[in-house]
């Protein structure tokens, strides 16, 4: 069996190991949602990860639900995404693009003239998102009429273009966590009628046709999605039939032959074992239907655990998320067992360069501590 430091194909793209960096959201974008110089030194020192998933980049204006994250929906955005990209590039890295629509998840103040944020329920979540004032509670959102879902549709499939003229690898649609996706998915939050809503079959359209798009455009070796069966994240209840809608799901996206699938065990950032959930019996049918795409599994996997997971054939790769954040260079502490760097909590979001781009490697550790330094 393959080692967690051996290469692996991801559809059309090469990895040297199979260490993902997860998406981090760090609010960090400048003025017009674009990406800041120093996202371009930030990736570029984390480009040893055999994948770098970007952090949470929103399809439109209207997707936008926190302050500072960045957006791929116009030509500023894309040349500030291409600094990242080459960055990453020039040092033999890859790195993918999340494609985000927050839906309900937002503010008011963050919508294109104040508007309401969109989903599918006129229903507001129970949680709260960061503002020019801080953390506040989310805004009521209006349901998206049947009239709006195309597009809905053409704005992912035009961010997956701007994308890979941004020189993004491919990219990932984000499918978890309570956002618009999966607030089509989930019957605990989807209250529609239409043909969007009820069944599973009318609540897996909206994803299924999003992801359809963007295949159509960019090709399915370069398209990935981010699920979260179980997360309770973002006010996010769980499903009746968590198992059933989510292999169904699965069964679905098969024929688009995806170059990957990201899934997230448990609560997002938290518990693994919050809701019963088998994802293995996932893996598997994901498997049936498209034995070259690669799984890709997260949420608190240790050095242990990742090494088990990939020997073990449970997963194709192990994706990380905090601990690339204050560990720029995880992927070589994970090859010799180094002691991983702590995480400054105050420097999360928003700022500058600390607690950003000045954690130190092994390497910066070792000459810190010559002499004669």
């Amino acid at each position: 069996m393959p080692s967690l430091f051996d290469p692996v194909r991801i559809g059309a793209i090469s990895a040297r190991n199979r260490i993902v960096m997860a998406p981090l959201t760090r609010n960090r974008a400048d003025a017009g949602q674009v990406p800041s110089v120093l996202a371009a030194t930030y990736y570029a020192q984390r480009a040893d990860a055999g994948l770098i998933v970007s952090e949470a980049t929103q399809i439109s204006a209207v997707g936008q639900g926190y302050l500072d994250t960045p957006g791929i929906f116009n030509a500023a955005q894309v040349a500030g995404w291409r600094r990242v990209t080459e960055g990453v590039h020039a040092k033999g890295g890859k790195i993918v693009c999340q494609l985000w629509h927050v839906g309900r998840i937002s503010h008011v103040s963050l919508q294109p003239n104040g508007g309401a944020p969109v989903s599918s329920t006129a229903r507001r979540a129970n949680t709260k998102t960061y503002t020019a004032q801080g953390f506040e509670e989310v805004s009521v959102p209006r349901a998206l009429r049947l009239d709006e879902l195309p597009g809905i549709v053409a704005e992912y499939r035009h961010a997956a273009r701007l994308a890979i003229d941004a020189g993004f690898d491919g990219v990932e649609i984000h499918a978890a966590n309570g956002y618009l996706l999966e607030q089509f998915l989930r019957d605990s939050i989807n209250d529609r009628t239409d043909a969007y809503g009820g069944t599973r079959e009318n609540r897996v359209r909206l994803p299924i046709e999003v992801v359809t798009a963007v295949v159509a455009e960019i090709g399915g070796d370069r398209t990935g999605i981010r699920i979260s069966p179980v997360t309770p994240a973002n006010d996010a209840g769980q499903d009746s039939n968590a198992q059933g809608l989510f292999e169904y799901f699965i069964e679905r996206l098969a024929p688009l032959q995806l170059a990957f699938v990201h899934v997230i065990e448990g609560a997002t950032g938290g518990p693994r074992d919050v809701a019963p959930f088998d994802y293995e019996a996932l893996r598997r049918r994901f498997k049936e239907g498209n034995a070259q795409g690669v799984w890709i599994v997260n949420n608190a996997y240790t050095r242990s655990m990742a090494i088990e997971a990939v020997a073990q054939g449970r997963a194709d790769m192990v994706a990380f998320g905090k601990p690339f954040i204050s560990n720029p260079d995880l992927v070589e502490r994970l090859r010799v067992d180094a002691p991983l760097a702590p995480l400054n909590p105050a420097t999360l979001y928003g700022g500058g360069a600390a607690g950003y781009t000045d954690y130190p490697t092994l390497a910066d550790q070792s000459r810190a501590a010559s002499p004669g330094h």
